[in-house]
């Protein structure tokens, strides 16, 4: 699992958002807005386009380590 790290999420329209952005690219995730992440169970690829749909949306997303 890839944690990736979504400094910009602050409400609940924000994991609304990205939800809905994960769900049409079939991946499996978890968003928390708490710890203001999204948990991406898969390949690299998955995590690839996890980030580029965090981008798409305004959110800068960073890895954690």
């Amino acid at each position: 699992m890839t944690v990736i790290k979504v400094e910009g999420m602050h409400c609940e329209k924000c994991v609304e958002r990205i939800s809905k952005a994960m769900d049409k690219a079939g991946l499996d995730y978890k968003v928390n807005l708490v710890d203001k992440n999204v948990q991406i169970d898969g390949c690299e690829h998955c995590v690839k386009t996890a980030m580029e749909i965090l981008d798409d949306l305004g959110f800068d997303g960073e890895i954690e380590a």
